[in-house]
């Protein structure tokens, strides 16, 4: 039997979502969890790999089981096993040939900023912080030049592995609500680093420091060294999955935004 799960946390203390040998990461958490509860070793596969520090509001994975248990009883067995920062939302069967990652359509992330003179105290690990006064507007603008199908190599990361640097934006927007920024980007996927270095483009011209024109010329340029800086991972969330209307995945309600960025 092949079971879907719903996933967030708070990505401030692990390496990310692999499995690690000699750090902590989301993965090796869900796993111990799930194999509490199945009575047998358990290999979850997920949507998105998310880095150190990236946060999850509804991360999807899958995982093979000969226990059968109840949606009810994976989700509040696991949760029983898991740390604070991390939980189970919802456990659902799935065909046999149900791919986390392979049979998402689309990725939403979201990348917050607090954009105000004094740094954060609690949100310190759950957002980017922008003391100088940003232009949301303005980076808004310039973002709708990523929108489609691009070779997003000026985005990428050094050590990403994918075999192609092309990737289909479907829909990128930046808004305020009063101290909080929101960048938010839906894709077919993503290339490693590409949203924190989106944002970091994207705040270069928030700060006036570049023109709205300039994101057309680093996309055009397909060269990392033309973009901005990478963004801070404590202010990324993987926001949701989409699948097929018959993947049997129920569709992700993720937390308010006002409530994750403070506002």
């Amino acid at each position: 039997m092949r079971i879907a799960v719903g996933i967030e946390y708070d990505g401030s203390r692990y390496r990310g979502w692999q499995r690690q040998s000699c750090a902590p990461s989301v993965q090796g958490e869900v796993e111990r969890a799930l194999a509490f509860v199945a009575d047998h070793p358990v290999e979850a596969t997920c949507a998105g790999r998310t880095d150190a520090g990236v946060h999850a509001l509804a991360q999807v994975a899958h995982f093979d089981t000969s226990a059968e248990r109840s949606p009810r009883s994976w989700v509040l067995g696991a949760n029983t096993r898991l740390p604070r920062d991390i939980a189970i939302l919802w456990a659902s069967p799935v065909d046999p040939g149900f791919h986390a990652r392979y049979a998402a359509l689309s990725r939403s992330y979201r990348y917050l900023i607090h954009n105000r003179l004094s740094r954060p105290a609690l949100l310190r690990r759950r957002v980017c912080w922008v003391h100088e006064p940003l232009d949301e507007v303005a980076m808004h603008a310039a973002a709708q030049a990523l929108v489609g199908e691009h070779d997003f190599s000026a985005f990428r990361a050094a050590e990403c592995q994918s075999r192609t640097p092309l990737r289909r934006i479907e829909r990128i927007e930046v808004s305020r609500r009063g101290e909080s920024i929101a960048l938010r980007v839906t894709a077919n996927a993503f290339l490693h680093h590409m949203v924190r270095n989106i944002a970091g483009t994207l705040i270069a011209v928030g700060r006036g420091d570049r023109p709205a024109g300039w994101v057309r010329e680093v996309l055009e340029s397909r060269d990392r060294r033309a973009a901005g800086h990478t963004a801070d991972a404590g202010g990324l969330y993987l926001a949701g999955v989409a699948y097929p209307a018959d993947a049997g995945v129920p569709v992700a309600e993720p937390a308010p935004w006002a409530m994750i960025a403070g506002a």
